[in-house]
């Protein structure tokens, strides 16, 4: 990794101690007090008349640059250097502005008592507190509590689409931002755009976590950032880069049968890297940078995961069912009544759901699938595994088959329909390979169903890599766990870097994280493993709930009127409303909550009346 840009940032940092050594001189203050770390802005703090403590945030990586900021804008006033182009140098490039204001021989500290009233009403109404505002939501954003959004549907009934949730970093360790040149509250896109990035990777700082609360257990609910979103294609950015090139190089086998793998894998990667107009640029994301996903964790370091016709096991024992696990059930019916005003009276809120309405050819090998959000007469082929699935379960012809996602109590809710004739839980076929599935390679034949034996990475573990697990442990070798290395297989050889690899020890640990909506979510199954520098935290609080119109078409139309709206028929989820996350299960503190913020108003409120009855 280049690292040129934070020696650079180095030496601007001892630059700018030099130079505020010579302002301690103007200052009457010993020079040397300005090369101790820390403790120099401690001291420049009091003497520019400012909390001493200022200079604690100096220490927080991307802070202490804001705070570069206002440290020379304020050296700039108290020095009277208040031009607009002296104002524009001490702002964005104050490790210079230090030096220069230090060697000018006719610049005297003059303080800033005289801003005291503030003269500059913008900057004393507005400048000051929005730029306090935003240092402490850094620090608080940072480090302590971040809010998000749940994007996808993979922890659908346990945390839904469109909660907004906080979630505490502290419950394993906040990391240390690994890119602090970003711009404030942006993750990695500028607001209002599509592609242009909110960081810089000029200064890099290495992975460091703080200490933290826990570590991840089986069944915990984490937020992580995303592994294969260490390269993204723009214009897919909901889409694994790797599963597009994936699928287009079984693309190029069908449409070049004689070719290689080599050859075909060489020409899905150019299309992606060369048509922008489709796939948009193709970019590199560092750790921190990556988007935020949120799934339950169900195998940690060390663990053993093996999945048997969709249950699943650690260690040989069979793993507790989280309480809204969902699976694709089939519901066959010889009468055609699920429609999407069913679905909602139900509950049944999904992002897919078909009906099959009968076999095309006597061999049963193609069946129509017909949307139930679209027009039902353009039937298109059936996905394999939803077709070899259904050849397993019914042999009926003119027979009416709806696909829907359900949990086990609901299903058996929906059984007892009268319209309904039987459910089936769809699973793949065992032995069934899946090219989508983690590791990708025929050499696992592994589906959403059927996965594994997986042995999960564990920090200080040394196992022996050869042919037959190396593509289990490839993106470790040559991504996660020590920087980018050169890693293939030649022949039975494994090389790294060029030299024979035959054991690795592990540098950090790792786990398998899965959505409970088991056959609608990309997971580890997809992408495999979870680095542990890549754990963000764990969600706490839901403090609002809105529906969206795309997954929920009969939801309210408008958010204002649907404030005077129940759950059903509005696009608030009110019941999700003020809650306290346990293990995916919401717990209500509305009343509390809403109590204890009157008894806060009314207690300032009657402290306020009493000190101007007491003037």
């Amino acid at each position: 990794m280049d690292y040129t840009g934070n020696w650079i940032y180095l030496a601007l940092v001892v630059f700018s101690f030099y130079g505020l050594g010579m302002l301690f001189l103007k200052m009457g203050l010993m020079p040397w007090k300005a090369y101790i770390p820390v403790y120099n802005f401690w001291i420049y703090s009091k003497a520019l008349g400012k909390p001493g403590w200022w200079g604690l945030l100096m220490l927080v990586p991307g802070v202490n640059l804001m705070m570069y900021g206002v440290y020379g804008f304020l050296t700039a006033r108290a020095f009277n250097r208040t031009k607009n182009a002296d104002m524009a140098l001490a702002i964005i490039l104050p490790y210079v502005f230090f030096y220069t204001s230090g060697r000018r021989a006719d610049l005297k500290f003059s303080g800033l008592e005289k801003y005291n009233p503030e003269p500059n009403s913008f900057i004393k109404n507005w400048a000051d507190p929005i730029i306090f505002a935003v240092i402490a939501a850094s620090v608080i954003r940072g480090y302590f509590i971040e809010a998000f959004t749940i994007p996808t549907s993979s922890l659908e009934k346990s945390l839904m689409v469109g909660d907004f949730l906080f979630v505490n970093k502290f419950a394993y360790g906040p990391k240390l931002p690994q890119t602090p040149f970003s711009f404030p509250f942006a993750h990695h896109t500028m607001p209002l755009t599509e592609s242009v990035p909110s960081y810089m990777q000029w200064l890099k700082l290495p992975y460091l976590r703080l200490p933290g609360f826990g570590t991840v257990k089986n069944n915990h609910i984490v937020v992580f950032n995303y592994p294969d979103g260490d390269t993204v294609a723009i214009k897919h950015q909901n889409t694994s880069y790797y599963q597009i090139v994936r699928d287009l190089t079984e693309q190029e086998a069908q449409n070049n049968p004689h070719g290689t793998f080599s050859t075909w894998h060489h020409e899905a990667w150019m299309r992606v890297h060369q048509d922008v107009k489709t796939f948009g640029p193709v970019v590199g994301r560092p750790v921190d940078k990556r988007d935020h996903y949120v799934k339950r964790c169900i195998a940690i370091a060390g663990d053993t995961l093996r999945i048997k016709n969709a249950e699943v096991y650690i260690n040989g024992k069979l793993l507790e069912k989280p309480q809204n696990l969902q699976h694709h059930y089939f519901v066959k019916s010889t009468t055609d009544f699920v429609t999407q005003e069913w679905l909602d009276q139900n509950d049944i809120y999904v992002t897919e759901a078909f009906k099959v309405s009968r076999y095309i050819d006597k061999r049963d090998t193609l069946l129509v699938m017909s949307s139930l959000f679209q027009n039902t007469n353009n039937g298109i082929p059936l996905p394999l595994a939803e077709r070899k699935a259904l050849q397993t379960t019914f042999n009926t012809n003119d027979t009416l088959v709806y696909c829907l996602n359900l949990t086990a109590l609901k299903a058996k809710t929906v059984a007892q329909d009268a319209r309904v004739a039987q459910v089936v839980l769809r699973t793949d076929r065992k032995s069934g390979f899946d090219s989508r599935i983690f590791p990708h390679d025929t050499l696992y034949p592994w589906n959403n169903d059927w996965f594994g034996p997986l042995w999960i990475p564990k920090a200080g573990t040394s196992i022996r890599i050869t042919r037959d697990n190396f593509y289990m442990y490839e993106k470790i070798l040559s991504t996660y766990d020590d920087g980018i290395h050169q890693v293939q297989l030649k022949g039975n050889a494994v090389l790294y870097d060029g030299a024979p690899l035959y054991e690795y020890t592990f540098k950090q640990d790792y786990y398998f994280m899965m959505g409970d909506n088991r056959h609608n979510s990309a997971d580890s199954r997809c992408w495999g493993f979870v680095p542990y520098d890549h754990v963000v935290g764990s969600p706490f609080f839901v403090w609002a709930s809105v529906k969206y119109e795309e997954n929920n078409p009969v939801s309210g139309k408008s958010f204002v009127k649907s404030l005077f709206k129940n759950e059903h028929d509005g696009k608030y989820r009110w019941s999700r409303f003020l809650c306290y996350v346990e293990n995916g299960n919401l717990h209500s503190v509305k009343w509390p909550f809403i109590s204890c913020s009157i008894a806060l108003w009314l207690f300032f409120k009657w402290r306020k009346k009493r000190k101007k009855d007491k003037t």
